[in-house]
């Protein structure tokens, strides 16, 4: 079974508005509203890949209730804790001459509520895969991840964290199934410029060292590398495509991954299979499906 983990899911509420004003009242040329948050992304991405996972996290509120029902309505299964205080949190995404964002702050999640993940967590089994994406909320403390790792460090759960700098360091002497750092975030960790994929693989290496199986580092148009725990390097060159929607790129590349690595035990197809989940996102205004996937892996082929 996979789960996903999203500490503060949202719902993103995306408006397209022309030439906007400050200071005016602006009308809104098209609106969209999508539940959010980079493990519900993975969540959504494995359902169109055939994938079933269960989406763990805290919601509150009346838009707490509407993110579990569009998620139900896309098909992704849901284990959310609901949270007595506060409400689950409105991001504004602002698209005119330029972008915008306004994200709201969450609920109150307290002690209590971080003990029934841990519960949660408890039903985990041998061969499960777990996924820890994204930022954790300051009313939450800060090693969550690192204390995930700990406590469920006697099963064997292959773990993937999609987190930044320390939140991404600190649970390397854990031995992470998957980590995904991009190239900025790689140079910052060791605090180098990085200029190709042969400083992405001499870093990613550095990271396998402090504890890390697999690196799998995006480049955004320059491509990716994948440095496995068999010792073998990937290098890709970016799919050619119209960038349409970035948001939501990373957490496909881990969907993608996680899918080609289950269904087939081998790393360069499951390398294969995420960069090109991550480009078919972006290249659309929504998430990928899996034809999309598939018709940007037959003509990419060459790029590996």
């Amino acid at each position: 079974m996979i789960y996903t983990v999203t500490f503060n899911p949202s719902l993103d509420y995306v408006v397209d508005v022309k030439d906007f004003k400050v200071g005016i009242v602006n009308r809104t040329v098209q609106e969209t509203i999508f539940p959010g948050g980079k493990g519900i992304n993975v969540s959504m991405v494995l359902k169109n890949l055939g994938y079933d996972s269960t989406a763990l996290g805290f919601t509150a509120g009346f838009v707490g209730n509407e993110i579990i029902r569009l998620l139900n309505e896309k098909g992704v299964d849901t284990d959310f804790i609901p949270v007595e205080k506060g409400v689950s949190r409105i991001n504004v995404k602002l698209r005119s001459n330029e972008e915008s964002e306004i994200n709201g702050q969450g609920p109150k999640i307290e002690e209590a509520d971080i003990k029934k993940l841990y519960k949660q967590l408890d039903g985990l089994s041998e061969g499960d895969v777990l996924v820890l994406a994204g930022s954790i909320p300051n009313v939450m403390p800060s090693s969550m991840y690192m204390d995930i790792m700990d406590y469920l460090k006697e099963k064997d759960i292959k773990i993937v964290v999609d987190a930044t700098r320390d939140l991404l360091t600190n649970v390397l002497p854990y031995h992470p199934f998957l980590i995904k750092p991009n190239n900025h975030e790689l140079g910052e960790i060791f605090g180098v410029e990085i200029n190709d994929k042969d400083d992405v693989i001499k870093y990613a290496k550095k990271l396998q060292e402090q504890g890390a199986r697999n690196v799998l580092v995006s480049m955004a148009g320059d491509g990716a590398v994948l440095v496995s725990e068999d010792g073998q390097e990937f290098k890709a060159e970016a799919p050619v495509g119209k960038v349409k929607n970035s948001v939501g790129a990373g957490d496909s590349m881990v969907a993608g991954f996680v899918s080609g690595y289950l269904s087939t035990g081998d790393y360069k197809q499951a390398f294969m299979y995420g960069v090109c989940t991550g480009s078919a996102s972006a290249f659309s205004e929504e998430l990928a499906t899996k034809a999309e996937v598939e018709a940007l892996l037959d003509r990419s082929k060459n790029l590996f």
